[in-house]
């Protein structure tokens, strides 16, 4: 069955790709190459989009995860995560100094964060149009899988 399912990877998912690429359906995809805002795909493409700790850098995380909702299949899923900040609520650095992901000293801007999560990291896939949003606890408290459900 998993050699039919059509797979978009957008950035790595760490120890998980190199299994992902033996599936014939499997389209890689490196974000910011790839606009997450408008992404170059037909509706309805893929049963699974999958993204590792990149929404945190898309301007908005709204409509990017509504991006992913639209190329999905109907029954598919988006799975993915996103660092989070325990003890607080989600919060966009429009306004703060910047904050930089990647190499210390990196300051690439496709590396800067525009959101921190918070223990509402779940709510932006719901206004993305999601119906049905799980968490999977990967490590606890901050990693967390969010899995997401047209």
């Amino acid at each position: 069955m998993a050699a039919r399912l059509a797979v978009l990877e957008l950035n790595g998912a760490g120890t998980l790709t190199p299994m992902l690429r033996r599936l014939p359906g499997h389209v890689e995809a490196a974000y910011p190459q790839v606009d997450m805002l408008a992404m170059p795909f037909l509706d309805g493409s893929f049963d699974l989009v999958l993204h590792s700790d990149t929404l945190e850098h898309v301007p908005n995380p709204v409509r990017g995860l509504a991006e992913c909702r639209r190329v999905l299949r109907v029954g598919g899923a988006c799975c993915f995560t996103v660092p989070i900040v325990i003890g607080r609520l989600t919060r966009s650095r429009d306004g703060l100094p910047p904050s930089y992901h990647g190499a210390v000293g990196a300051r690439l801007a496709d590396y800067i964060v525009r959101t921190e999560y918070g223990a509402d990291a779940w709510r932006h896939a719901m206004e993305a149009g999601f119906r049905d949003v799980r968490l999977i606890r990967a490590e606890y408290p901050a990693a967390l899988a969010i899995v997401a459900v047209p």
